[in-house]
């Protein structure tokens, strides 16, 4: 099951939770079709969240009970495809998205954490593109985007061996982007997420994957006239003037 909610707290923030505790949050082909569905209605969000239910799996990869059907070079091309497709949907939202590591992300799941611009991990989970323990290979441009973060070496030396990465290891070479205590975690990646929704972070994660210097810079005019520069601004100024010591002197 997914599911799909907008957090009253602070509008524009989208979380989507891949519950599917019987399986560890693996992927079959109808979460396939319900990650697309919910993708669809996240459009507009600020901020999307990706995370799984519970505190054992973040995405614990594809489900190997159902996807065991697929006996065919056609038939396991054609899952890999759409799959990918909807990892290059997670890169490719306008918004800022961030995948919350709840639990383990293993094979297919390390893959669509990388999906996403930013990764924030409980301290005690492990992350691994352990797909060789298979004899298979990432398939959902997991390992392009992985040597995208990491570096060729480094990637080719974890996917080629499947190791797994504590949280703080995956942080020390970049794979994550901020871990938390477990105790805080909840509270840590919601905190971080408002915060990225409430901020025109779509507009900078825009220029971050490439535009033209003067595509960047229209960005940046835009910014500067809307009316909630002005308000910001007026609050800054307001503070500024309310710290500066009064006009004159002793007699």
């Amino acid at each position: 099951m997914v599911d799909l909610e907008f957090d009253q707290e602070s509008e524009g923030l989208a979380v989507l939770t891949i519950d599917r505790p019987h399986a560890r949050n693996a992927i079959s082909l109808d979460t396939m079709g319900q990650l697309e569905k919910a993708l669809g209605a996240a459009a507009g969000a600020r901020t999307l969240v990706v995370r799984g239910a519970g505190d054992r799996a973040f995405v614990s990869g594809g489900d190997l009970k159902e996807l065991s059907a697929l006996r065919t070079e056609e038939d396991a091309a054609a899952m890999a495809k759409r799959m990918r497709s909807i990892c290059d949907q997670l890169a490719n939202f306008p918004a800022p998205v961030v995948a919350a590591l709840n639990g383990h992300a293993l094979g297919g799941g390390a893959e669509v954490a990388v999906a996403a611009d930013i990764r924030i991990a409980a301290d005690d989970i492990k992350i691994a593109f352990n797909q060789v323990q298979l004899e298979i290979m990432p398939a959902w441009g997991g390992a392009e985007r992985l040597a995208a973060i990491v570096g060729k070496g480094r990637a080719l030396l974890l996917a080629g061996t499947g190791t797994a990465l504590e949280a703080v290891e995956a942080e020390r070479i970049g794979l994550v982007d901020r871990v938390i205590p477990r105790a805080s975690f909840d509270e840590g990646w919601r905190s971080i997420a408002r915060s990225l929704a409430r901020r025109p972070a779509g507009e900078i994660k825009r220029v971050i994957r490439g535009v033209s210097p003067d595509e960047a810079i229209a960005s940046f005019a835009r910014l500067w006239v809307a009316d909630a520069h002005w308000r910001a601004a007026e609050r800054v100024m307001n503070r500024t003037a309310g710290s500066r010591p009064a006009a004159g002197g002793a007699s």
